[in-house]
């Protein structure tokens, strides 16, 4: 099994887990984060919805809004960072929102990891909006 079969059969599970019951936020997530983690934005960009809204807390202003920005924004980063990882340091599930406390390796290609604070939204079965804070060393 490749690096890029098992976002595809986790995305092929969850399709038919959501025509058996809905699926839970938290499973959602992680299941975006595994596609983050395998660097395949096909993957990554089919757990949110078309009018997802990221936000970063830090600058106060909204990153990407819709689908075709959040592509344009994330597939030459991927590109740029090919051992890129995110670990979960801590995780909060509340309602349909998931907080997700990140270190992450591999950005830009670059040795220096950091640390990033995540709060997801979930919405029809699908990432509504995503708002970032990153740890400012």
């Amino acid at each position: 099994m490749t690096r890029k079969t098992i976002p595809l059969l986790l995305s092929l599970f969850l399709l038919v887990a959501a025509y058996a019951q809905e699926i839970k936020p938290v499973d959602l997530v992680k299941a975006s984060l595994t596609a983050y983690n395998n660097v395949d934005i096909d993957a990554f960009i089919s757990y949110f919805s078309d009018g997802i809204l990221m936000k970063n807390f830090n600058v106060g202003k909204v990153t990407a809004e819709g689908k075709d920005q959040v592509r344009a924004i994330y597939e030459p980063y991927f590109k740029a960072s090919p051992n890129l990882y995110s670990k979960i340091i801590n995780r909060k599930e509340f309602d349909n929102k998931v907080m997700d406390h990140e270190y992450i390796t591999g950005s830009g290609g670059s040795s220096e990891a950091f640390e990033i604070l995540v709060i997801y939204k979930i919405f029809d079965g699908k990432i509504s909006s995503m708002l970032a804070v990153r740890k400012i060393e």
